[in-house]
């Protein structure tokens, strides 16, 4: 393939402002569930990323998302006949060099078997980088090696096929992207963990949190008072009934 048909980083990223480190701390302790809870209370229907599932149990974690976009091949435009040469001038390399202490790399992929969108050695670059994690709808590859690694993945599955070695080409980077069926764009906070992956819109995170440090607070006083025998319709949800004894509670624990 003649190099002039190859695209050296395809598509300028548009400027965006990543989620605030300060934003990101108040989700501490905020799981995926109750974000999405929130979310679809204030109106967003579709945020869980559906098909990846955690490579390693009992990770979790929540940064800016900083997104990468696979496309599909057309052999005049971009192929991975030539991978070493093509795709280290392609959108996955200009990525990996923008990624700050904090980000989530999320990736379109489009639930590609053929299409290893991160593997051993790209990871380690991704830790040294200070990457929180990776949510992919699609497949990685190196299996073993990412298990030694210190960071959270997010995938459908392995596979032993490189990046473009098929169907799909790394396209763009830093533009909104459909990853497991929602609009993720750069800047939004990614919340993951056993339960799946969950996108909240940058705008309403401080919204997201608020609703769900109270409703986090319900669902520790519910468990606290139905392990100690009360009836699940009076605390879950919390019945008017308890709700006097919820907030006495709450006021104690604040104290």
């Amino acid at each position: 393939m003649s190099d002039d048909l190859v695209p050296v980083t395809p598509l300028a990223p548009a400027s965006y402002e990543r989620a605030t480190s300060d934003l990101i701390e108040q989700f501490d302790g905020i799981s995926s569930a109750t974000a999405c809870a929130q979310l679809n209370r204030l109106g967003i229907r579709r945020s869980f990323v559906q098909g990846p599932r955690p490579m390693r149990t009992g990770s979790r974690i929540v940064g800016s998302a900083i997104t990468l976009q696979f496309m599909p091949q057309r052999e005049d435009i971009a192929s991975g006949i030539e991978q070493e040469q093509i795709e280290r001038r392609s959108a996955l390399w200009g990525v990996l060099e923008q990624i700050a202490p904090g980000d989530v790399l999320v990736i379109q992929a489009s639930a590609s078997p053929t299409s290893g969108c991160i593997g051993d050695m790209l990871a380690r670059y991704l830790v040294k980088r200070g990457a929180t994690g990776v949510v992919a709808d699609g497949y990685v590859r190196d299996a073993p090696k990412l298990a030694e690694l210190e960071l959270p993945i997010w995938a459908v599955g392995n596979t032993p096929h490189f990046a473009s070695q098929s169907e799909l080409f790394p396209w763009a980077f830093n533009v909104p992207i459909a990853c497991g069926g929602v609009l993720v764009m750069p800047g939004d906070v990614v919340v993951a963990d056993d339960d799946g992956a969950v996108v909240v819109p940058q705008a309403l995170g401080s919204s997201v949190v608020g609703a769900a440090r109270a409703k986090e607070d319900e669902e520790q006083f519910a468990r606290l008072r139905i392990d100690e025998g009360g009836r699940l319709a009076d605390y879950y949800p919390l019945s008017d009934a308890v709700r006097a004894d919820f907030e006495s509670w709450r006021g104690g624990t604040a104290s």
